[in-house]
């Protein structure tokens, strides 16, 4: 079959209309001065007319070699066409930039994060130290390299907080093998290996000794939002999210029923957690009765509900190290060695999920009246004993 039938300059001098190369390849002019180059071909039996871009945009020769490799590929018992969007479709996959990538990933797994993710924790390790260098690199061509470069400045000096930008990291290419990105889902780890063991590891975060929580409880004694949050926290033992939103309606009988969602490790799960309130407790929400405002009973000066912080700046300001969340290992402590509460009955008093699926299958008590007679002792440690200094043998 004759091909190759151009020039250079007879293909200027073509008027409007259809033109054949040979072999297949035509030049269709719109005009003297523009036209477009077409391949026809005769794929699994069937015609078939595949573009080859626009002329004078795409030259004569550019054009020959274009038709010459598809002729090669439909030779090859491939399908040209297919083959060119596959290729197309692989280039845009590999063009995702990484922040594109990190976002999507992080819309996918809200369901799974406490409150869909609006405290920002899980992504905001990413948002501060991966993004503002790598977001706008295609997540194909990031290197352990890259990520170790990323992260030094903030390896040793804040250790958990780059533990967990890489971690997010990781999940995220991950997030890309799956959308069918051409990423190296090892350079998470081998940026893990260059970066070598941080100096510096997590700690707990800082509670008082049971014996000296009396006393602390005891200066609470201005009525005041905070002052009341900061007692009903450690009369019962739980974190300070479900005290900062609690509720009138979720108070009947001398329980306080938490929603799920409230607890942490809780997520998705079937009950609520019911709380025991003592007496003590029950005088506290009395207290804090006066200052409710739209069915919350610890709201914040002007609207919604105090902060995660306002607690702990009380603290601060005392100079006090601990922080209100330490509270929880104090109780636990004090239910070690001041009682005989037994490991189910003490951990479910924080709200922890204990023993398997199965054996709490079975296991179908939340040891209500256990533990509000645990909670009856540990308020009256708390109101009998400010000090730290009674004699807790009967305990």
């Amino acid at each position: 079959m004759a091909r190759d039938l151009f020039t250079a300059r007879g293909v200027i001098a073509l008027e409007a209309g259809k033109h054949c190369d040979g072999a297949g390849l035509w030049l269709v002019k719109s005009d003297r001065n523009h036209g477009k180059w077409v391949l026809r071909l005769t794929v699994y039996g069937k015609r078939r007319e595949m573009g080859l871009g626009r002329w004078p945009d795409v030259s004569l020769g550019e054009v020959r070699k274009a038709a010459d490799d598809a002729r090669r590929e439909l030779r090859d018992g491939r399908d040209p066409i297919r083959e060119r969007q596959k290729r197309h479709r692989d280039a845009q996959r590999n063009l995702h930039l990484f922040r594109d990538v990190a976002h999507d990933d992080f819309e996918a797994r809200k369901a799974e994060l406490r409150d869909g993710g609006k405290a920002g924790r899980w992504f905001s390790p990413l948002e501060l130290h991966v993004l503002p260098k790598l977001g706008h690199i295609p997540v194909a061509e990031i290197s352990q390299l890259d990520l170790r470069d990323c992260l030094a400045p903030i390896w040793h000096k804040k250790a958990e907080t780059a533990r967990k930008a890489l971690t997010r990291t990781s999940i995220c290419f991950e997030h890309a093998a799956a959308l069918g990105i051409d990423v190296d889902l090892q350079a998470p780890r081998k940026a893990r290996a260059l970066l070598g063991k941080p100096n510096k590891s997590s700690s707990n975060i800082p509670s008082l000794p049971w014996t000296e929580v009396p006393a602390f409880y005891q200066s609470l004694d201005e009525g005041s939002v905070t002052h009341l949050a900061l007692r009903l926290l450690i009369l019962t033992g739980v974190r300070s999210k479900p005290i900062r939103f609690m509720r009138e309606e979720q108070v009947a009988d001398g329980v306080w029923t938490v929603p799920a969602e409230h607890i942490k490790g809780r997520k998705g799960a079937t009950s609520d957690f019911r709380v025991p309130l003592t007496n003590e407790a029950q005088k506290v929400i009395s207290q804090a009765r006066q200052h409710a405002r739209d069915g919350y009973l610890f709201p914040s000066v002007r609207k919604g509900v105090i902060s995660d912080a306002t607690m702990s700046r009380l603290m601060e300001r005392r100079e006090m190290a601990a922080r209100p969340h330490g509270f929880r290992s104090s109780l636990r402590v004090w239910l070690a060695e001041a009682t005989d509460a037994s490991h189910e009955v003490a951990e479910t008093m924080l709200g922890h999920v204990v023993g398997s699926s199965v054996v709490r299958a079975y296991r179908r008590t939340d040891f209500l009246e256990k533990r509000r007679i645990l909670l009856e002792r540990w308020a009256a440690h708390l109101t009998e004993n400010p000090n730290g200094l009674k004699n807790l043998e009967n305990a």
